[in-house]
């Protein structure tokens, strides 16, 4: 097998159709489904010629674009290995990785090659290829051109790797996630199913594997017209003008992303959406209703899942009754939803930090905690990781019971009788003081209750439980004094306004504890 067959399946069933539609310099280019295919053979052949081989690691850096996927394919044909990491990590997080996998080649645009200045790992690099114009020492990709496309995919087994990807490393080393060509199918199998990929659709993909998922499917995928490495601060203009000349009709985005999209005049042109999915950071009852308001169309849904196990939950909004509404504004935390049936989920005893190593079957059901208590979430299945590159991180995040291998995603939930799964936020962010045992989620799904609140976190800062708040305008008095009665049974010592509150660099959504922490100890505007 090899994944570059289910790709490129589509080139034949639908060759004249857009597989891919970008803005550059303000005028949009369109890439057919045969088109990317060809010219993924002949970046193949380019690589092949240049010397790189079946396993093989190749780095890349390089933007959502019709040129990244070309190589990818490419990458795939040969039965190499993509690797990916983020450049803006900086030089240390680049040569850390570097050791843990050595890249055979370097496929990267002018810019992103400067890196070699004053990274020595990446100068060690044997082959260089370069995205567009020519530059010193790079082979530049446009010489692909002239080759005769590769007709041939390299056999690959279905534990053969194909993408590499790592961790930011901020808490420590960084892990390597190894996912194979098996991975990646059984991955996009799920994906189809659960995110209903339709053959002809046209979606607004913000998420390099989604679009891989689109590919795969003969679905059409618009790139937004925007830097997506900061989603919480995309101009909306140009996106909402894609989403109408191309008649969008999907889109699965950050909530940050959806924000603002949500914050423009234009936010009419979201009606013709009919599926609309979100994720990767909390996605709280506000936004879901914001969208259902506005795409009065659509399905909408929030979709639980991470790197190593996408999807886990999903969330149709429309099917949230007042009850649920309640439970979370009464602390319950923040609904998931139902776990996909293509997934073992259970919680267990919050143990978070201590290896649990192989488990007897028994000794597993004796740490799983019944329905309405609140534990560790871990997962099992045929799209779920089971383990890293060279082991690292293993030991952290992965046990094993009666052989099957589980994942540990680092977040705190419980279920509740009808199976969903409600979120209570990471768990090494649990506080544990003299007034017992409580998680961030639980105090914030009902900060984000209140208009005046843009973004709220909850953490244990110098002995105190506190409450920041990131306001749309300001926070008066009496918000602070509703928020403190509504919190009461939280025993939140201060609810204090912030400018912002960092997140995560990814999605823009995620609260960063450790960063909020120093912030709240240098920077606070604003008191009890």
């Amino acid at each position: 097998m090899n994944l570059v067959e289910i790709l490129t399946e589509q080139a034949r069933k639908r060759p004249k159709a857009a597989a891919i539609i970008e803005t550059r310099r303000g005028r949009h280019h369109f890439t057919t489904f045969a088109e990317l295919d060809q010219r993924s053979a002949k970046v193949a052949r380019l690589l092949r010629h240049s010397g790189i081989q079946a396993g093989d690691p190749v780095l890349i850096f390089h933007a959502m674009s019709s040129e990244l996927y070309a190589v990818l394919l490419g990458v795939f044909r040969l039965g190499a290995t993509a690797m990916f990491l983020d450049p803006s990590a900086g030089r240390i997080h680049i040569d850390r990785c570097c050791e843990l996998q050595a890249p055979k080649a370097l496929v990267a645009s002018p810019k992103a090659h400067l890196l070699r200045i004053t990274s020595g790992a990446l100068r060690r690099i044997p082959r260089k290829f370069v995205f567009g114009a020519w530059l010193p020492g790079a082979t530049p990709l446009t010489n692909a051109e002239k080759e005769p496309p590769l007709e041939t995919c390299e056999r690959c087994a279905a534990d053969t790797p194909a993408l590499l990807t790592f961790t930011s490393g901020s808490t420590g080393l960084p892990k390597a996630a190894v996912r194979s060509h098996g991975f990646l199918l059984a991955q996009h199998r799920v994906l189809e199913r659960h995110i209903e990929l339709v053959a002809g659709e046209v979606d607004l993909t913000t998420l390099p594997v989604f679009l891989l998922a689109n590919l795969a499917s003969g679905v059409t995928s618009v790139i937004p017209d925007a830097d997506l490495r900061a989603p919480g601060a995309v101009a909306p203009a140009p996106i909402i003008a894609q989403i109408e000349q191309h008649r969008v009709t999907r889109c699965a985005a950050s909530p940050a992303f959806f924000e603002r999209l949500l914050a423009s005049p234009n936010r009419e042109s979201l009606r013709g959406l009919l599926k609309i999915y979100t994720g990767g950071a909390p996605v709280f009852a506000r936004l879901l209703d914001a969208l259902c308001d506005c795409a009065p169309d659509a399905k909408v849904e929030a979709v639980y899942g991470s790197t190593e196990a996408e999807p886990i939950a999903h969330l149709n909004a429309r099917t949230l009754r007042p009850e649920d509404r309640l439970a979370m504004r009464q602390g319950n935390g923040l609904l998931a939803g139902t776990p996909i049936a293509d997934i073992a989920l259970r919680i267990i005893n919050d143990q978070w930090g201590r290896p649990l190593g192989s488990l007897a079957i028994r000794d597993f059901e004796r740490i799983q905690v019944p329905a309405g208590q609140s534990g560790e979430i871990v997962v099992a299945g045929e799209h779920v990781l089971k383990g890293y590159l060279h082991g690292r991180g293993n030991e952290e995040t992965k046990f094993s019971a009666d052989g099957e291998v589980w994942h540990r995603t680092g977040d705190a939930g419980k279920l509740d009788a009808q199976g969903r799964l409600w979120l209570l936020g990471r768990s090494s962010a649990r506080i544990q003081d003299a007034h017992g045992d409580l998680y961030p989620f639980a105090v914030e799904c009902v900060a984000m209750e209140h208009p005046e609140v843009r973004r709220g976190a909850f953490v244990n800062h110098e002995g105190k439980r506190l409450l920041a708040i990131e306001p749309h305008t300001g926070l008066d008095t009496r918000t602070r004094e509703t928020l403190r009665n509504d919190l009461a049974w939280a025993h939140v010592a201060a609810v204090v306004e912030v400018n912002r509150l960092p997140v995560d660099k990814r999605h823009n959504a995620k609260i960063d504890y450790p960063a909020l922490r120093a912030l709240l100890g240098n920077n606070i505007r604003g008191h009890t």
